[in-house]
Order: structure tokens, then sequence, then C-alpha cells
């Protein structure tokens, strides 16, 4: 099969097609003929080799894809409702850059009806992400107010159009002021552009000075003091990435005095029953937003899967507006 390598950590350069052995897909698993894959920025990262593959992953990155399935573990397969032939996308434990990926059967969904595979590509990794930390991890609830850091990155999108979705205030954040219109276009009440506000005035301000209930936060870092101090009592800050740094320091009186809760988490690691477990809430309860475009995925780039390094090189430049896909119909022989 065709397949983008890493060949060396480094700039987005380092990556160019190659060719790979067919994957054969084990126990509990399927083969997917991949049509589109999405980009993450966890692909950029593994990429400079500073977020290896887990144990037994595969080298190659790609954390989702659409596709159909191909082969598989048959049992496995009838325990997720799922058929050889079948349209789906899938969070993958890495691999997702190939024209053939290897997946656990239960860590995929059927492609929501009306959707392309372009399209049914960008959601895995944002969705599973997004649902297990905001409304697992964080517990938001209808009538609370969420705020989210990056509005208009992958997870951005995703966030804001789920927490309205399930009734809530949403604020978002972004890095100039045509990204805050499109914060607003995608459903935020609020939008705060960061380089010329402080948000944590301004998501004082917005909600009378009471606070957010819950933060989904993607910079750590000096964002960490800031937003404890925009939290209402018993409000959660869910932290799922540290672009400004993994060091921090807060106020631990307001941590006491106002019973919050400082938390966060990775997905890559997590067992497969726990990404199967958020697999079938998202068939349960979001799927069917999808499928009747009360939320739907925002695409910002379609490449050739050829053109992955031009691909991780947009998302550096963080100028992209929702998700960035590589397409896999038009690869050089």
């Amino acid at each position: 099969m065709k397949a983008i390598e890493i060949t060396r950590p480094g700039a987005p350069e380092v990556l160019v097609q190659g060719l790979r052995p067919d994957p054969v897909p084990g126990a509990g698993e399927v083969l997917i003929r991949v049509a589109a894959s999405g980009v993450n920025r966890p692909d950029v990262l593994q990429r400079k080799g500073l977020y290896p593959p887990p144990p037994g992953a595969s080298d190659l990155p790609g954390l989702e894809v659409a596709g159909v399935i191909v082969d598989g573990d048959a049992a496995a397969m009838a325990a997720a409702g799922l058929s050889i032939g079948q349209r789906v996308c899938a969070l993958t434990p890495g691999g997702g850059y190939a024209e053939l990926c290897v997946t656990p059967a239960v860590q995929c969904l059927p492609v929501p009806d009306g959707l392309s595979d372009l399209e049914a590509a960008s959601l895995p990794e944002t969705f599973f992400t997004v649902w297990s930390n905001v409304f697992m991890r964080g517990g938001l609830q209808p009538g609370e107010t969420f705020l989210v850091q990056g509005g208009t990155s992958g997870i951005g999108v995703t966030a804001i159009q789920l927490a309205k979705a399930f009734g809530a205030t949403v604020i978002a954040t972004a890095g100039s002021d045509d990204k805050c219109q499109a914060c607003l276009a995608l459903g935020a009440d609020h939008a705060i552009n960061y380089r010329t506000a402080d948000f944590q005035a301004e998501a004082l301000r917005l909600t009378g000075g009471r606070g957010v209930d819950v933060i989904l936060d993607m910079v750590a870092g000096d964002y960490v003091a800031r937003e404890v101090a925009c939290l209402a009592e018993d409000g959660r800050l869910v932290i799922i990435a540290v672009q400004g740094g993994t060091k921090a320091q807060l106020d631990a009186g307001l941590v006491l005095r106002r019973r919050l809760t400082v938390t966060g988490s990775t997905l890559r690691p997590r067992s497969v029953a726990f990404k199967g477990e958020i697999a079938a809430a998202l068939r349960r309860q979001v799927w069917p937003l999808l499928a009747s475009r009360r939320i739907r995925p925002v695409i910002h780039a379609v490449m050739p899967a050829a053109e992955a390094a031009a691909a991780h090189a947009l998302m550096e430049s963080n100028q992209h507006v929702g998700k960035i896909v590589l397409r896999w119909d038009a690869l050089p022989a």
C-alpha cells in the first residue's frame, strides 16, 4: 500500500510517500480501505518526535480515517454492528495516513447519513476528544456556561457546536476578529479576541462576575491561573493539550473556596474499551445531530495525501478554521 511516512523527526518536509506492506487485522480489528484521513495536532507532534505512538501501534501518523471495511474479525464486527463493505469513519491508534488502516472495530462508526467520506474523516478525533472531556470528564450540563480556548481549531469548532446543541451558553476565544466572527457563525454566544482583550476579564464580565462552569483548554502554561480565576463555584477546568507549556501556577485558595476541579486527559493511550464507550455514546447522542445537520463538519482544506507536508505546514500556520483533510484518490504511482 501507499503511505505517508515520517522519515525522521523534523519539519513538514520529512513527510514523504512510501510503500508499506498491507496491514492485517487481528482479533477485534477491522481493515479499512481509506478514502480520506483527518489531520490533527498530535500528527504534527509525532512528526516532530514529541508524541511517539503507543506500543503496538503503527509508526505512521494519522488518528482518524473514513472509508470502507474490507476485512476484519467477524465476531467483533457483528458485536459492533458493522459489516464488510460498510462505509465507516474511525478513530485509529495510528496508521491513518495510508491506503489501508487497521483499527479496533469498536472505534468505528457508520458514516452519518448524507455526509461524504471527506466530511466523515474530519469527525472522529475531535468528536471523541470533545465528548470525553467536555461531557464525560467536565460534566457540562444544559444551562451552564462553557468556555473553549481556540474556537476555530478542529477541537474548537466541534466543542462550540456540541456544547450549544446540548444547551450550554458558549464563549469562545480566537486570535483575530475574523476568527471570532467564525466562532459566532458556528453558534458561539460570545467570542473573545485574545490578542486584543483579556479573556479572564471578559469571561467574568459576560457572566456578570459569576464565572464560567466548564473550560476546555489546549494551552495550559500561564493560562491556567487565569482560567481558575474565571471559573464559577464548582467549576471545572479540563486541560487537553499544553501548547503554552507544562508548568503552571494557580491560586489554590480559589480552588478550595469555590470547590473547583482542575483535570485533564489525553485520548490516545486510553483503552480500546474506553474508546468503544465513547463511540457508543456518540452514535446514540451525536450522530443523529450530524445526520439532521443540526451540527456539521467544518473543513478548511482538502488536499491530496501526497501533499501531507503542505497540510502540516498549514496546520502549523494556525490560519485554518476547522479541519484539514487528506484524500487518497489522486496519489502518484
